[in-house]
């Protein structure tokens, strides 16, 4: 009889790899550029109450609460989509965003020609997370102890 030798087991962070250098600059060029979008263009204006973003969501009928919810969810994105850690949780986390704005657009705004651009969006974080699984894999390890 032969004794079969112990195998070790597979760690999750052993399994994810890093990106090229080509790809890590190009992927913090996209999170830096989508980083500065949510934080000035996206989440400033609802949280300092722009018109626009109000009347916004005084259509989508859920109260302003939502609006200050919806600009801290996305000042949150930006900001974890510059800290390397956070890049892949970011990403994960602004793709549900993204998905849920999709469906706020048609089905509450009634503006399902807008809808394509938050699932653009969408898939870019999609890439990105996959991309930054590493980071993802990592805080999810950090949660688990």
């Amino acid at each position: 009889m032969t004794a079969i030798a112990p195998v070790a087991p597979i760690t999750t962070t052993a399994v994810a790899q890093r990106p090229g250098k080509k790809m890590n600059v190009a992927l913090w060029t996209v999170q830096i550029l989508l980083a500065l979008f949510f934080i000035i263009v996206s989440a400033a204006p609802k949280l300092l109450g722009a018109h626009a973003a109000v009347e916004s969501f005084d259509t989508i009928g859920w109260g302003q609460w939502f609006r200050y919810f919806t600009g801290l969810v996305e000042l949150a994105g930006g900001i974890g989509l510059l800290v390397p850690r956070l890049t892949g949780p970011a990403a994960v986390g602004l793709t549900i965003t993204m998905v849920c704005a999709a469906l706020t657009q048609v089905f509450l705004l009634g503006a399902a020609a807008l809808a394509p651009f938050p699932l653009v969006l969408g898939v870019v974080f999609v890439w990105i997370a996959w991309q930054r699984r590493d980071s993802i894999i990592a805080v999810r390890e950090l949660l688990a102890r």
